[in-house]
């Protein structure tokens, strides 16, 4: 088997890097240098890659800047973790990320399969992780191939790269079930037995206010995380009388979104007469991030002796906002789907056919006859 040969030489001796001149080619930048704008996922890539490849390398550049080309902090973030990933795996395999070809390319979607996942080093240093965790997910593994997909789209536009075509094209991606979902639910009265601990019991008792006011807006507003996260207070307003929050959404639009009376009280008790900066912030004012708001959730869940206590993550406010409103007599798809910042229906629709799957099942119709049938012949056999 063969393959068209791409235009790249020999690795040396230095492990997985390749310094040949034609592929580690430097970009000219014009005076005022774009790369002083990058959000921070592209200036910690650069920084990470730099490190490896040093400055006469055109990829960290590339890399960064194809990081701040995306319009949301969380693809940001989700496209760096994804490229880390594979930058890794073609450098250990003596290639330089400008010359992998399809073949290349295929075996790493297979490695996917079975490698281990990153995961935070209990006591180790900040950011600092180590490959222990469990494999990907089909839809994680989608993820970093549409990460690397991505990375080949954006240097075809650029001139001057050695790179002909995008070896990822033609990769297969994982399968992905529209109806299936890993997010463990919680009813309704579980939501609220989650949000009554944060109110009552969380602890250190100073910080209750934030934690209710916390799980109130994503749930109340239906908000991913991100989007919470990146509000300031100065983004809270007042429209036709309502209280309003403007929020930035997944792709980096930008949203007006109510805030209803009993969500907004918990927030003005949360603020304390707070009139700028992030919504939710540390004791010394630095904006709350994602990994605070996953341990604040598994804390409160575990306090509040649900079974989802190991595996909740902030996105299940979210999605338990959207199952429990179309749960509601007359609720309506489409304002459901406005509401939630779906672009198509069929995406808030799932939600519905998720829990439909669970409690309509006719293993509990089917099982019941059998237990009454098992009961009924004790004794004869």
């Amino acid at each position: 088997m063969s393959e068209r040969a791409d235009s790249t030489s020999e690795p040396d001796d230095t492990p997985g890097v390749v310094l040949d001149s034609a592929i580690g080619s430097e970009l000219a930048f014009p005076s005022a240098d774009p790369r002083q704008h990058w959000p921070l996922h592209a200036r910690r890539l650069y920084d990470k890659l730099i490190a490896i490849y040093g400055e006469g390398d055109a990829l960290p550049t590339v890399a960064a800047a194809w990081i701040a080309r995306q319009r949301s902090a969380n693809t940001q973030k989700t496209y760096a973790r994804g490229f880390t990933v594979f930058e890794a795996y073609v450098r250990e395999h003596g290639v330089h990320p400008f010359a992998v070809t399809f073949m290349l390319a295929d075996t790493f979607r297979l490695y996917l399969e079975t490698a281990p996942t990153l995961i935070r080093v209990k006591g180790g240093a900040k950011n600092e992780l180590a490959a222990a965790g469990p494999p990907r997910s089909d839809a994680s593994r989608a993820n970093v191939l549409s990460a690397a997909s991505s990375f080949y789209d954006y240097t075809l536009r650029l001139d001057g790269l050695p790179v002909a075509k995008n070896p990822f094209a033609a990769v297969l991606r994982p399968v992905i079930d529209p109806d299936y979902s890993a997010t463990e639910g919680l009813t309704e009265q579980q939501t609220a037995l989650l949000l009554t601990t944060a109110r009552d019991a969380h602890l250190p008792a100073k910080y209750r206010p934030r934690a209710y006011a916390l799980l109130l807006v994503l749930y109340g507003l239906c908000l991913r995380v991100d989007s919470l996260l990146a509000a300031r207070v100065e983004d809270l307003g007042h429209d036709r009388g309502h209280h309003t929050l403007d929020v930035r959404l997944k792709g980096g639009s930008r949203k007006k979104k109510p805030v209803p009376p009993y969500v907004y009280d918990a927030l003005m008790t949360h603020l304390n007469g707070r009139t700028s900066g992030h919504l939710f912030c540390t004791a010394s004012g630095k904006p709350l991030d994602e990994p605070a708001v996953w341990r604040l959730i598994r804390s409160l869940a575990k306090r509040a002796g649900l079974p989802q206590a190991t595996s909740i993550h902030p996105h299940v406010m979210k999605h338990n906002a959207i199952t429990h409103a179309l749960a509601r007599p007359g609720a309506r798809i489409d304002k459901i789907q406005s509401w939630a910042d779906h672009q198509d229906a069929r995406t808030t629709q799932r939600y519905n056919r998720r829990k439909e799957l669970l409690d309509d099942s006719p293993s509990y119709e089917l099982a019941a006859g059998l237990a009454h049938r098992l009961i009924s012949m004790q004794g004869f056999s």
